[in-house]
């Protein structure tokens, strides 16, 4: 098939973490023999005039590259652009942000729709996100699929653990619905080990000065499985996660997981490969911090729950809906 992708987030020089997920899943897929061609945006900064760019640069590809069916990700606004771009049958993934703006800011909801009713099929990266959407957009039963991002296997490997520790990591930008504050003060309540950030954001100066407590910062997505690989445990306690890609990552490396029951995890971290916590109740975020630092590491049931998720599995899924999306259409 000749696919276009469109989207709002894709690694680019000046942020090479943005988006990962979806070039991951666009190099298995032209692995698979499809010709992908890319209308992106590959950049944080630029306010909402990179999205007139975007809208130009999705039209003039469509008609260059003349797809077989247009594939985007996120609902709003790269579905609505996609969904504009030419004849060709639209696929579009839900990833989360896209459904909760729904009902939150003007104008989305009816975006949504239309792009939930132009699209034949929606893809939503975990069950609780269809459930979502579906409540929102009623248009959306029937045409919505569940198929997560996946992990690449080769790239996520088990590593030896750490001698010292226990060595707990968060992988998240420092913002309030990753629950970072709360997981710092139930580290301190643990009271050993050590407890690092890999991203940034504005709660960013309240966790510095810490004990035991180190703020990385945003590092290059090559450098992730690095910084897996000299941690114990990795925590995610989002007031709410709809997928949760930094845990499955840290489960192929064999990592133990403690992670948020809300939204996608409760989905793939069964109970060997980590721990699920209300994110709101930091008495229970302490125990599992203790208790999860007792499991294996490497955790063998942690690698092999994230095996089923390999990002080749899930691009033979979406491909699949992408050939019923073209063959539909000729039909």
């Amino acid at each position: 098939m000749r696919i276009l992708l469109v989207s709002q987030m894709y690694p680019g020089p000046a942020d090479p973490d943005l988006g990962v997920f979806v070039r991951s899943l666009e190099e298995a897929l032209a692995a698979r023999g499809h010709v992908v061609e890319r209308a992106v945006l590959d950049r944080r900064g630029g306010g909402k005039r990179k999205y007139l760019q975007l809208a130009r640069d999705t039209r003039a590809t469509a008609r260059r590259f003349r797809p077989d069916v247009v594939y985007a990700h996120f609902l709003v606004p790269s579905g609505l652009i996609a969904s504009v771009a030419g004849g060709a049958p639209l696929v579009v993934t839900a990833h989360g942000r896209d459904v909760r703006n729904v009902g939150w800011l003007p104008g989305i909801g009816a975006a949504t729709r239309f792009v939930v009713r132009r699209s034949a099929t929606v893809i939503a990266v975990s069950d609780y996100l269809r459930r979502e959407l579906e409540a929102k957009v009623p248009e959306a039963r029937g045409k919505t699929e569940v198929v997560d991002s996946g992990v690449d296997l080769e790239r996520f490997t088990v590593q030896p653990a750490p001698e010292d520790g226990p060595r707990y990591l968060c992988i998240a930008s420092l913002i309030r619905r990753k629950n970072v504050l709360r997981l710092a003060d139930a580290f301190e309540r643990v009271g050993k080990g050590t407890l690092t950030f890999v991203g940034d954001g504005p709660l960013r100066t309240e966790l510095e000065g810490r004990g035991s407590v180190e703020l990385v910062g945003r590092v290059a997505y090559t450098r992730i499985p690095e910084q897996i690989a000299q941690a114990h445990v990795v925590c995610q306690p989002s007031l709410i996660e709809p997928f949760g890609q930094a845990l499955l990552e840290a489960m192929a490396c064999g990592r133990s997981v403690v992670a948020t029951r809300i939204g996608g995890p409760p989905e793939f971290v069964p109970p060997e490969a980590g721990i699920l916590v209300d994110p709101a109740d930091e008495d229970a975020l302490v125990a599992a911090l203790q208790s999860v630092a007792e499991f294996p590491c490497p955790n063998p049931a942690a690698r092999a729950a994230a095996e089923a998720h390999d990002v080749r599995a899930q691009a033979a899924k979406v491909e699949a809906i992408l050939q019923r999306a073209v063959a539909s259409r000729r039909a």
